[in-house]
């Protein structure tokens, strides 16, 4: 195994056991021997690749983003793929604890030391993109304002996703969003054209529930 290859396997090391300490006990409980002891390194290799406990989790509350970046760079980036993105990150909050720990790290550092924004902007940017383009189609109701649409999708999924997390620690965090999304629609998309969406998910979200099934 060559130096950069070790280097990779070694941060992907620290990430994973960090998202794990951080999953488990938020930031504020967690230490950097908590990370160490848990990703099975050295205090030097975590410093050679995190100058500290704060750029770490900033690289796992990161980890969230990954899951719509092959969604918004196809053509046809409109009002399923934002369906579509909540779902994969339903998914992903239930399944991969790195997301999971990302999101608990830009909650907990909201609460303890103000609010954290940008993550939050992020999203809303990324569904305000969507809402947009189909607006431009004709998918999405002329007189919906994109931005003020993105703010209540953003809000709605977040309380959703953390009453799930309350009342069945996610398990029906698909459901939810399914639900949220075939309260929401009506008020998005022109009558005439709401069949031509899935609250449930696409074809994207189908395809990943069969391979793992």
């Amino acid at each position: 195994m060559g130096r950069q290859e070790r280097a990779e396997v070694t941060r992907k090391a620290i990430l994973d056991g960090a998202a794990r300490a951080f999953d488990a006990e938020g930031f504020h409980g967690t230490s950097l021997s908590d990370i160490v002891r848990e990703a099975g390194v050295t205090k030097g290799a975590l410093y050679f690749h995190f100058a500290s406990k704060d750029e770490l989790a900033q690289a796992l509350a990161d980890e969230q983003f990954s899951v719509w970046t092959p969604i918004t760079e196809i053509d046809d980036a409109g009002v399923q793929a934002l369906i579509d993105i909540t779902h994969l990150l339903a998914r992903e909050l239930v399944d991969n604890v790195r997301v999971r720990a990302g999101i608990r790290l830009v909650i907990d550092q909201s609460a303890k030391s103000g609010i954290v924004a940008g993550p939050y902007e992020r999203w809303i940017d990324v569904f305000r993109e969507c809402l947009a383009q189909g607006q431009e189609r004709g998918d999405v109701r002329a007189d919906l304002d994109p931005g003020g649409a993105a703010n209540v999708i953003v809000g709605s999924w977040t309380g959703l996703q953390l009453s799930s997390q309350v009342l069945t620690g996610r398990r029906d965090l698909g459901e939810r969003t399914t639900l949220m999304w075939r309260m929401l629609l009506p008020g998005i998309v022109p009558p005439r054209r709401l069949r031509r969406f899935h609250p449930e998910g696409g074809r994207q979200v189908r395809e990943l529930q069969e391979a793992s099934a």
